[in-house]
Formats: C-alpha cells, sequence, structure tokens
C-alpha cells in the first residue's frame, strides 16, 4: 500500500464480525439448526406416510376447491409424471424445504411489516436495508451461513429465508399504506383506537396484497432450491446439482420439469388466495 494511501477494509471487519458472532451465539445456532432439523424431517416423515397416489388425489382435489378443474387436471398429471420418473421424495424434500422457510419468512416479515408501516421513519430506515438483501446476489448468503451452520440444509434454508423476506414485508407496507385515507378517517370518526383500526380494518383491506408478498415468497424459495442444494440441501435443486456436475442432460431436465410442475401448482394455489375476498374483520 502506498504510504498515505487509506483503504476501507470492509472485509476485514465483516470477518471479524462473523467470527465474534460465531464465538457468542454458537449455542443459539446450534438450538437454532436442531430446530429446523426436527421440522423439516417431521414434514418429509408425516407426508411420506402418505400413499403418493392418495396424496396426488388430495392435491387435485385442493386444486379444484381453490382454482379450477383445468387446474385439478394439471395437478393429477403434473405430479403422476413426478411420481413416474422416480422424483416423489426430492419433491416432498424440496417442499419441506419451501414450506419451512416461507413460514418463518412470514412469521418475521409480516409483523416487521406492519410495525414498519405505522412509523413513517422506521419505514424509511426499513426499506433501504430491504432493497440492499434483495439486490445481494443469493450465492453470498451462504458464506455467512455456511459459518454460523456449517453445511446441511440449514445454511440453504437460512439463505432462502434472507433472500424471500423482503417481498413479504415490502408488500405488507404497501398494502397497509394502500388502504384508502377515507375508511381510516370514518373509523377515527367513529372513535375506532389505533389497534383495531389496524386488525379490523387496515390489516384485512390489505391481505390481498399480504397474500401476494407471500406467492412472492414461495416463488423466491422455490428458486434457491438449486443453490441450497450446493450446501448440503437434499431434494430436486441437489438432482439438478448433481446432473450439472456429470453433464447428465436428460437428468438435468427432468428434475427441472419436476420444479416447474411444483412451482407452478404453488404459484396458482397461493394467487388464488391472494385475491380472495377479506371481509367482516379478516372472515371468509
Amino acid at each position: 500500500m502506498e504510504k498515505g494511501h487509506f483503504k476501507i477494509s470492509i472485509a476485514d471487519t465483516i470477518d471479524q464480525t462473523v467470527e465474534w458472532i460465531t464465538i457468542n451465539f454458537s449455542s443459539i445456532f446450534d438450538r437454532f439448526s436442531l430446530l429446523i432439523d426436527n421440522c423439516i424431517n417431521l414434514i418429509i416423515y408425516v407426508l411420506t406416510l402418505i400413499n403418493p397416489i392418495v396424496l396426488i388425489i388430495i392435491l387435485s382435489i385442493i386444486a379444484y376447491i381453490l382454482v379450477s378443474v383445468y387446474m385439478s387436471i394439471f395437478t393429477l398429471i403434473g405430479f403422476s409424471i413426478i411420481l413416474n420418473l422416480g422424483y416423489w421424495l426430492p419433491m416432498i424434500e424440496t417442499f419441506s424445504l419451501v414450506f419451512v422457510s416461507v413460514i418463518i419468512s412470514i412469521l418475521l416479515g409480516i409483523p416487521i411489516g406492519i410495525i414498519s408501516s405505522q412509523h413513517k421513519q422506521l419505514s424509511k430506515f426499513t426499506l433501504p436495508i430491504l432493497d440492499f438483501m434483495q439486490t445481494m446476489p443469493a450465492f453470498v448468503y451462504l458464506i455467512p451461513a455456511i459459518f454460523f451452520f456449517s453445511i446441511g440444509v440449514v445454511p440453504g434454508i437460512v439463505a432462502s429465508i434472507i433472500f424471500s423476506l423482503p417481498s413479504v414485508i415490502k408488500l405488507t407496507i404497501l398494502g397497509i399504506k394502500q388502504v384508502p385515507k377515507e375508511i381510516i378517517e370514518v373509523g377515527h370518526s367513529f372513535g375506532t383506537k389505533t389497534h383495531q383500526l389496524l386488525f379490523k380494518i387496515q390489516i384485512p383491506l390489505a391481505m390481498p396484497t399480504i397474500m401476494a408478498g407471500i406467492n412472492q415468497c414461495i416463488m423466491l424459495s422455490l428458486s434457491m432450491v438449486v443453490i441450497a442444494s450446493m450446501v448440503g440441501a437434499p431434494g430436486l435443486g441437489a438432482e439438478v446439482y448433481r446432473a450439472v456436475t456429470q453433464i447428465e442432460i436428460g437428468k438435468g431436465f427432468e428434475a427441472g420439469i419436476v420444479i416447474v410442475i411444483l412451482a407452478i401448482f404453488l404459484d396458482r394455489i397461493t394467487q388464488k388466495l391472494s385475491i380472495i375476498k377479506w371481509k367482516d374483520g379478516g372472515r371468509l
């Protein structure tokens, strides 16, 4: 380095911070890792207990009730193809990973979004951080995740949560802020308290937008399955990654088709939920 030249050492600072967090909070990370592993194993165990054909029929009925007969037919044929190709267990594993990461994202994202929507200054602070999280390459999140949780399924889930969380928070904030001011003023004129206005008027009216955020969260989490496989996560991503490393074009294409079928099913179901009319304080 030239004399008098000052260089900001971001890398060293981050490395020291990560090392300090790892040393002081390793027990918390171990408990979290054990909890996530147990949740995923439980979901996989329960879903594999059900006969695949029975589960396909159940999913087809759900698609018929929530979407349409065409979606029901697609579900029946699509998941039958998954079963026939021999990707049923990897599909179940992938669904479990997505399910756990989405649930955690919802539990974190919706409360943060609600609180941020009620405080203008907090919203101004939160949104740039969310923009940063969304624009950062997903691979970068794997580095600290591996450092904190070692190789396995948990780093993949943590990276998925960080990658998909901003969509839930942003659309929760947007949905609540888009509630017409006239409705809020009417609520105030009738003496409605702030928390009553929030939970009985604003959140129910914002639910379609919040559900759209959950839909995006599911799609983003599903897009992370291949990246998560690079750190040891099981499922369809591992099949794609194995096909890439061994130059098995056919196997990679098969696994890709299975991911597409699962993505379409989850997308259509959550899209339908996002346009449900919420009335009477959030009751259907």
